[in-house]
C-alpha cells in the first residue's frame, strides 16, 4: 500500500496535470520544433499515466471488468489519435486505422510475442506456456484480422477496400462479440487455460499481488484516467501536423504514421510483457501480447465505425498485397510457435525478424 501511494503522489499525478496544462497553453496554436519535442513528451508520458491508473481501477474492480476497464482505456487512446488524425489529415487519412490496427497485430503478433519468447528462452532454455489457452487467443486474433482487414479487400459493395455500412456493421458486431467471448473463457470458465505452467507443464501458484487499492485511491485514479485522456486527445491534435509533416520529409509513406500511433499505445504493454517474461511468466506475457491485438481489432473496429457515421470520405480497411502476406505468414508461424506449448530462441527471433519485416517494408513499400 505504501509503494502504491508513493506511486499515486510521483509521475502518474505530476504527468497527467501537466499534460493538460500543456494542451491549455498550445491549444489551436503552430508549434515549433522544440514546443512538438515537449508536447510530444507530455503525450506519451499522458499514455503511460493512463494505462497506469487505468491498471488501478482494474485492480480495484476485479475481474472480468478489470480486463475490460484496461481494454477500454488503452482502446480509448488508439481510437482518440486515429480519429484526431483521421479529423485533421484529409485523404491521406482514409486507411489510418487499417494502417494502426494492422501495425497493432503485427507489433503484438510478432515483436512483443517474439521479445517474450527471447526473453523466457533466455532466462530457462525454454518459453514454456500453455497451448490451449495461447491457441484459442491465436485463433480469435486471425479470425478478427481476417474479417475485419483481409475481407475488405475482397469485398464487391463498394470500390475499393472498404466495407458497404451493411458490411461495417456486421464487422464491428461480430468484433465485439468475440472479443467479449473471449473475456468470458479467459475470466471465467477456463481461467487455467491462461495461468502460468511449469517446465512438466503443471499450473503455477499465482503471484500474491498488492492489496487491492482504497476506494479514495480508486477514485483518484478514475479522475487522474480522464485527465490522461483529455491531454492524450488534445496533445495528439496539436502534434499531428508535426508527425505528418515529419513522416513526409523523411520520404515515408503516410502508413507509417500508424506505425507510430501503434508503437506509442502499446509501449506500457511492452514493457510489462517484458518484465513478465523476466519472472519467468511467459504466458502472462503471451496474454497481453494476443490480448492487446485483440482489443486493438475487437474494440478499434466497433469504435471506428461508430466514428466514421461523422468523418468524411471512405474508410479503407483492406489489406495490400504485401500486408496480407505478412499477416499470413505471422498465423502460420505463431500456430507453429504455440502448439508444441514450449518455445526456444528459435522461434522467438523468427517472430522478431518478421517483426523487423513489417517494420522496414512499413518505411519501404
Amino acid at each position: 500500500m505504501l509503494a502504491l501511494r508513493r506511486t499515486m503522489t510521483t509521475w502518474t499525478v505530476s504527468v497527467p496535470i501537466a499534460a493538460l496544462l500543456v494542451l491549455a497553453l498550445t491549444w489551436d496554436r503552430k508549434l515549433d520544433g522544440v514546443m512538438v519535442v515537449v508536447v510530444g513528451l507530455f503525450l506519451a508520458g499522458a499514455v503511460l499515466a493512463a494505462v497506469h491508473h487505468a491498471e488501478v481501477v482494474a485492480h480495484k474492480v476485479g475481474e472480468p471488468y478489470g480486463s475490460l476497464v484496461l481494454a477500454v482505456a488503452v482502446t480509448v487512446i488508439e481510437v482518440a489519435l486515429i480519429v484526431t488524425l483521421m479529423i485533421s489529415g484529409g485523404e491521406k487519412t482514409q486507411s489510418l486505422a487499417r494502417d494502426t490496427v494492422f501495425a497493432a497485430v503485427m507489433i503484438t503478433c510478432n515483436g512483443i510475442l517474439g521479445l517474450s519468447l527471447l526473453i523466457g528462452a533466455l532466462r530457462r532454455r525454454l518459453a514454456v506456456f500453455n497451448p490451449e489457452g495461447t491457441g484459442g487467443a491465436l485463433a480469435t486474433v486471425a479470425t478478427l484480422a481476417t474479417l475485419s482487414l483481409v475481407v475488405p479487400t475482397f469485398t464487391i459493395g463498394r470500390s475499393g477496400p472498404q466495407f458497404s455500412p451493411a458490411q461495417l456493421t456486421f464487422a464491428a458486431v461480430v468484433s465485439l462479440a468475440l472479443y467479449a467471448l473471449f473475456v468470458m473463457v479467459q475470466t471465467g470458465r477456463h481461467r487455467d487455460y491462461f495461468l502460468p505452467v511449469g517446465s512438466e507443464g503443471e499450473t503455477l501458484p499465482e503471484e500474491v499481488h498488492a492489496d487491492p487499492p482504497s476506494n479514495r485511491q480508486a477514485l483518484a485514479s478514475v479522475g487522474l484516467l480522464l485527465v490522461a485522456l483529455v491531454a492524450v486527445v488534445g496533445d495528439a491534435k496539436s502534434v499531428s501536423p508535426a508527425i505528418e509533416a515529419g513522416v513526409a520529409a523523411v520520404n515515408l509513406p503516410p502508413a507509417f504514421v500508424g506505425v507510430i500511433i501503434a508503437l506509442l499505445v502499446l509501449l506500457p504493454e511492452t514493457l510489462a510483457a517484458a518484465r513478465a517474461a523476466r519472472r519467468d511468466r511467459v504466458q502472462i506475457s503471451l496474454n497481453l501480447s494476443l490480448g492487446s491485438a485483440m482489443a486493438s481489432i475487437g474494440l478499434t473496429i466497433p469504435a471506428i465505425a461508430i466514428a466514421s457515421i461523422w468523418l468524411e470520405g471512405p474508410l479503407l480497411l483492406g489489406l495490400g498485397g504485401t500486408q496480407v502476406t505478412l499477416l499470413a505468414l505471422t498465423v502460420v508461424t505463431g500456430v507453429l510457435t504455440v502448439v508444441p506449448g514450449r518455445a526456444t530462441l528459435l522461434q522467438g527471433g523468427v517472430h522478431l525478424v518478421l517483426f523487423a519485416a513489417f517494420v522496414f517494408l512499413a518505411a519501404s513499400p
